[in-house]
């Protein structure tokens, strides 16, 4: 599915996503992560040691949440499935992400593992 202006935008600015899926016990899960695209291909970054990086590799439905940080009644939902899980490129996109959202390369609160990068395409998208 193709993303829209507002959804490049919300995530192309410097906003928080809230990234949920279900465990294998069938709970839900949520993190706030950075969140970026390569054109209508949303990408998460998480350290291989995570538990979100073991559960997506069994269950890859998700639904991402997004909302503006200067005008938070500003949202949208995306409900999607992960169409690629890989270390290919996601250190360097980590670092991207980095510089992002800290401005700088420089992330104190990185754990120390490689990083996996979540490739999402978009099913459903609510404004």
């Amino acid at each position: 599915m193709k993303l829209n202006q507002k959804v490049m935008k919300l995530i192309d600015d410097k906003n928080f996503a809230n990234f949920a899926f279900v465990t294998r016990k069938g709970n839900p899960h949520v993190s706030p992560v950075w969140i970026d695209r390569d054109g209508d291909t949303i990408q998460i970054n998480a350290a291989e040691i995570l538990a979100k990086s073991k559960l997506l590799k069994e269950n890859q439905k998700v639904m991402i949440s997004i909302m503006n940080q200067k005008n938070p009644y500003e949202k949208v939902l995306i409900r999607g499935h992960i169409i690629e899980i890989t270390k290919e490129g996601a250190e360097e996109q980590n670092n991207k992400m980095s510089v992002k959202y800290l401005g700088t390369i420089e992330d104190p609160d990185r754990p120390v593992s490689d990083r996996v990068l979540f490739k999402i395409e978009a099913d459903h998208i609510l404004e």
